[in-house]
């Protein structure tokens, strides 16, 4: 049987066929492509902060990206700009937290990534600009900003990267301080792009939308270690 991952969704108004803004439970279709794609089989688990059991049958776990994390997770006062999904955060900080007991296989992905950083006490900027004086890693509304990374020599993302190392972001928050986790990737401008955790099997944060190009190298890795 193909390694079971599942894939936190987002709960947004959408509209198809005859319906119209119907809250929703969806996540875009490249991540489950991605991890069909890499030998997993996609499971999509909407917002749920009764118990973490479905994790007694996952072999993996993908936190997508999506809306800002609510910063009292993090001792903070909302920005203007912060926008967040109380319901997301209660489930997915369960779910984080459990599977990360577990020592089961985690990506996160941009929000996920943050949200694992906050799982390990880390704290959030909740505007980039206001920080980097720039709009490159949210460049314009659904338009990805592409940029370089940089990895630690040695570490789990820059063997999986190689020379190929151009990524697709859309976020306007990011790492402040990423408490228990390892910084292992940095955008050109010095923000985090990668966070690890070497004390478990696989836990693995990009601030970048590796799903957007059905990325093997990483999903292919986590199905791998679900798979182990």
């Amino acid at each position: 049987m193909r390694p079971v991952i599942g894939i936190t969704t987002y709960v947004e108004p959408a509209t198809w066929g005859v319906w119209h803004n119907l809250p929703t439970t969806l996540v875009p279709h490249d991540y489950v492509a991605a991890v069909t794609r890499s030998g997993g089989r996609a499971v999509l688990l909407p917002p749920d902060d009764l118990d973490t059991d479905v994790l007694r049958i996952l072999d993996g776990l993908v936190l997508s990206g999506g809306a800002d994390l609510g910063p009292e997770l993090y001792g903070a006062d909302p920005a203007p700009e912060t926008v967040t999904r109380p319901d997301r955060d209660a489930a997915e900080m369960l779910l984080a937290r459990a599977a990360l007991t577990r020592d089961l296989p985690v990506l996160g992905v941009c929000r996920g990534m943050q949200l694992l950083t906050v799982a390990a006490g880390g704290s959030l900027h909740q505007h980039l600009p206001d920080v980097l004086g720039h709009h490159r890693h949210r460049p314009a509304p659904g338009v990805y900003g592409e940029h370089e990374a940089r990895f630690a020599p040695g570490s789990r993302i820059a063997t999986l990267m190689g020379d190929d190392t151009r990524v697709h972001c859309f976020h306007h928050q990011g790492i402040n301080n990423p408490g228990t986790l390892t910084v292992t990737g940095r955008a050109e401008d010095g923000l985090p792009e990668a966070v690890e955790d070497p004390a478990h099997r696989f836990v693995l944060g990009v601030q970048w939308h590796p799903e957007v190009t059905r990325d093997k190298r990483l999903f292919g890795a986590l199905v791998e270690a679900a798979a182990g």
